[in-house]
């Protein structure tokens, strides 16, 4: 589903079909981009009894030959930095959709976003995506339709280029989280390995990129024994993907974690719950997001992407407890469990990414319930033993809304994994199970120090019986690509000197 397009005007045109005025608790709402009849009525609501502007607080007058217009709280010195105003925003599109609202006009108290692009942008994204749904395989009767387009009314002046920048971000961002999200919540009847792999194609041919996919044959040529134990066990091959775009700028590998499905393979998974398997691919569809975006947004980076896509079943061909399995870089995996298995696809996509020498290295891979475990369902951790990445990484994720949390990679963890018939063991104890897998991982970078490990296991999707938020996420996308845009404006500045 695409998201709702972004307009950025200075007053609100006729033939809106709902008007949403937001204001901070003590002031008065600002009307100036309202038609003065719509401006009365905006006062005139906010002066009845009872109304302080409190978060959350809403009034709504209806006009029969006009648009409805809702004046909503923001509370007491509101800040676009705090996640509850883009949840705001973007309940106000979804109360618009469900009002039969196909075109909306947001009124943003004047100085809210302090003229910085980023906030402009994570505002946008919130309204864009609102009405996000995944209806590939649903019948529609019945449903409201989302809003197709949202119209912020900004003054003209700095905070006013600021929109546009902002704008612009936020659309390609949005549609690329969209089109991230539709890749994940494809089921694994359909999503297999294979088919992950004519969806990079497919994308490689839309921006220009250049394509490598390795099947079952050239995996074995080249040593990948962690990704073909994992899928042995499936009907439907493993693949890797390799992706190369842009021809200036820092040159970036981005690793994907793409597990189609996972079963847990021998050490199955207890079957309530498995179903969300599915969304153990969405390392690899952020990867393929943030190149979707950075594309749209002609970001001057070198992009190299790695996903490795298997699907982890049980059959008499699938990988045992107790097998040692060689990896493309040569280290030896002892397998302890099966369930433990997309550290092993990312050892031979790391290993390949390494060997190809870029500059920094950002992975992303639902990789354990540990990490989930320690910060919620909302925040990923990050694991870098780059001081300078980590900052990077956490100021994007700020700036874009998305959290993020930095977790040791103290030596113990390293030690942790160490194999007693190999070099090392895909599974260590109970304690610490998020920074021994990051510790596996660091044997795979070769010597590239610049590298950071994402575990999304928590922000990647929305599980549970909430029909209404169920679904992929697209974590990630917008951090990338505002730590690109970054990267490449500092090597700009740079190379200028």
């Amino acid at each position: 589903m695409s998201p709702a397009r972004i307009r950025i005007v200075t007053s609100l045109p006729a033939g809106l079909d709902r008007i949403v005025v937001f204001v901070a608790a003590g002031a008065a709402p600002a009307v100036a981009a309202l038609e003065p009849a719509f401006g009365r009525t905006a006062r005139a609501l906010a002066a009845r009894r009872g109304w302080e502007g409190n978060l959350g607080q809403r009034r709504e007058a209806g006009d029969p030959s006009g648009p409805a217009l809702e004046i909503a709280g923001l509370g007491s010195a509101p800040d676009s930095a705090d996640p509850r105003l883009g949840t705001e925003i973007a309940a106000a599109v979804t109360r618009a959709a469900a009002a039969g609202a196909q075109r909306l006009g947001i009124v943003l108290p004047p100085g809210l976003t302090g003229g910085d692009p980023a906030a402009v942008a994570r505002l946008a994204r919130h309204a864009a995506l609102a009405g996000y749904r995944f209806v590939r395989y649903r019948e529609r009767s019945g449903e409201a339709a989302p809003v197709g387009e949202v119209l912020f009314a900004v003054p003209e002046g700095e905070e006013a280029g600021a929109w546009r920048t902002g704008q612009r971000t936020a659309t390609a961002v949005a549609a690329a989280v969209a089109w991230t999200r539709d890749l994940a919540n494809t089921p694994p009847n359909e999503a297999t390995p294979a088919w992950m792999a004519a969806q990079a194609r497919a994308l490689a041919r839309r921006v220009g990129a250049r394509a490598t996919v390795l099947g079952p044959a050239q995996l074995r040529q080249r040593g990948m024994g962690g990704i073909l134990a994992v899928g042995g066990g499936s009907a439907h091959p493993p693949r890797m993907v390799r992706l190369a775009w842009g021809s200036r700028g820092p040159r970036v590998a981005l690793v994907g974690k793409g597990v189609t499905f996972d079963s847990g393979g021998i050490s199955i998974k207890p079957a309530a719950a498995m179903d969300e398997m599915k969304w153990d691919k969405c390392g690899a569809c952020t990867a393929l997001g943030t190149l979707h975006a950075a594309a749209a947004l002609a970001l001057p980076v070198r992009l190299l992407l790695y996903l490795p896509l298997a699907e982890n079943l049980l059959d008499g061909s699938a990988y045992r407890p107790g097998d040692i399995v060689r990896c493309a870089n040569g280290k030896t995996v002892e397998i302890l469990n099966t369930d433990a298995e997309g550290r092993l696809i990312l050892a031979d996509a790391l290993a390949w990414a390494a060997a190809d020498r870029p500059e920094r290295l950002l992975e992303f891979s639902t990789l354990t319930g540990a990490c989930a475990v320690a910060l919620g369902q909302r925040t990923a951790g990050l694991f870098s033993p780059d001081d300078q990445l980590a900052g990077d990484l956490l100021a994007a994720a700020t700036a874009t809304g998305e959290r993020l949390w930095r977790l040791p990679l103290w030596p113990e963890f390293l030690e942790e994994m160490r194999g007693a018939h190999a070099d090392l063991r895909n599974s260590g104890g109970r304690w610490g199970g998020a920074s021994t897998a990051a510790a596996f991982l660091s044997q795979f970078v070769g010597d590239l120090t610049s590298w950071a490990h994402l575990d999304i296991a928590g922000p990647a999707y929305v599980g549970g019986e909430d029909r209404s938020r169920r679904g992929a996420t697209g974590y990630g996308v917008a951090t990338a690509i505002q730590w690109l845009s970054e990267l490449a404006s500092r090597e700009s500045v740079r190379r200028r000197r």
